[in-house]
């Protein structure tokens, strides 16, 4: 198979890689006008346990995995919830010392509704106390997609099943009446042996193959797109990525690359998504724009290469990938076997074809009718779960605004005219 008839193929299948009763006499009462806020739902708790010689707040997440995508990496669901357990508390009299713990500590979830959820979480380490340079201060901010996600030297964590390691799904049932039953006795474990993140996030900068523009027009010839590493040091945000990690996919841990979607390709670490932005300005996506990871119900539903209309609302990513053979030659061993641990690459490459999909069902994404006109963003998805997007907050004069340095290189969107 050439490499551009490979490479169309691989970019189509890997995309296959949150949504009162009145009587007839006096009316119900609730005890708030907020229909919402009378709603019954539950609780999530249980404890931190921690083991690490490294101090910081730790952070955990709630995610939703009944009604949005799973989280980084095996999706692009963001948590619904947060919480911060500060590192006195977390370490109390041992917050000044080495001492590796066991340390716990408790933490809690409330408003929870029925459903399946997944925890995951960090320690935001402050490297810089430990003498390592370059390091990282505590920068965990939940409010900029550029400073949500851990970097270099933080400790990973989640709710995991002991016997194999998997994160956990959770599940908040009902009792009989129909409302929502706490989940107690939760535990989080980080684990500074085997969950210390090895890399900073993936920032990277975007230039086009061949020096052209970045306009994909439809039905013309496909962009490939060369991602490198960006370093930023415009505080508070701070990524000094040396490569991007690639990796053979082997999620049932054989020692064998896995090939999914059977293309006779093996799966990689990382994944790209290529997705339509919201015609407004700023960085909402197209169709979310309450950034929820569920699609708007009043979104658009674009017209299909069929002719039809599902009725729903899409989410509109084009057909793009990663061009295969420079990674697949980096990892492959001088014997001509699959090298099944990471490996740095100081360059990527993303081949987008003027072809759009409805990808709101991931595993039988369908076509559209042309290209949708607008602006795109390029996700890079790596296998420790850390992502990074541009366009971004520190694409001028986005920056400016929220008071943060800008990075011209974030700024850059794929443009279908």
């Amino acid at each position: 198979m050439s490499r551009t008839s490979s490479f169309k193929h691989s970019a189509l299948v890997a995309l296959a890689s949150s949504l009162l009763v009145l009587g007839c006499e006096s009316p119900s009462v609730v005890p708030t006008a907020d229909g919402q806020q009378a709603l019954h739902t539950a609780r999530i708790e249980g404890s931190l346990v921690v083991q690490s010689t490294l101090r910081g707040n730790a952070v955990v997440f709630l995610y939703d995995v009944e009604k949005r995508p799973l989280p980084p990496p095996q999706g692009s669901g963001r948590p619904v919830a947060f919480t911060v357990i500060p590192a006195a508390q977390l370490f109390g009299p041992a917050l000044g010392t080495h001492s590796p713990g066991p340390f716990t500590a408790p933490f809690a979830f409330s408003l929870v509704g029925a459903g399946k959820y997944m925890l995951r979480g960090f320690i935001d380490v402050d490297t810089c106390a430990t003498g390592v340079t370059p390091c990282h201060v505590p920068d965990f901010n939940p409010w900029y997609g550029v400073t949500s996600e851990p970097n270099t030297g933080d400790i990973g964590g989640a709710a995991v099943d002991l016997t194999n390691g998997q994160p956990l799904v959770l599940e908040v049932t009902k009792d009989e009446e129909g409302h929502p039953q706490p989940l107690t006795n939760v535990t989080v474990s980080f684990s500074q042996a085997t969950a210390q993140v090895p890399v900073d996030r993936p920032a990277f900068q975007v230039t086009v193959a061949g020096g052209g523009d970045n306009t994909l027009a439809a039905g013309g010839p496909m962009k490939v797109l060369r991602l490198t590493p960006q370093v930023v040091e415009a505080s508070p945000v701070t990524q000094r990525p040396k490569a991007f990690l690639v990796s053979y996919v082997d999620a049932n841990r054989d020692g064998v690359p896995d090939d999914a979607n059977r293309d006779g390709v093996p799966d990689v670490w990382p994944r790209v998504v290529v997705r339509k932005l919201a015609d407004e300005p700023g960085l909402l996506e197209d169709n979310d724009k309450d950034r929820d990871s569920v699609l708007d119900a009043d979104g658009i539903d674009y017209l299909r290469a069929d002719g039809t209309r599902d009725g729903r609302p899409d989410l509109v990513v084009l057909a793009a990938g990663l061009v295969m053979d420079p990674i697949l030659a980096a990892l492959t061993d001088e014997n001509g076997q699959p090298r099944m641990t990471p490996v740095p690459l100081a360059e990527l490459q993303v081949a987008v074809q003027p072809i759009a999909l409805d990808a709101s069902d991931a595993a039988a994404p369908a076509r559209l009718d042309g290209l949708p006109k607008g602006r795109y963003s390029v996700v890079l998805i790596q296998s420790t779960g850390q992502t990074w997007r541009v366009p971004n907050e520190l694409a001028p004069p986005l920056a400016a605004s929220i008071g943060i340095p800008g990075v011209e290189s974030q700024a850059f969107v794929l443009e279908v005219p």
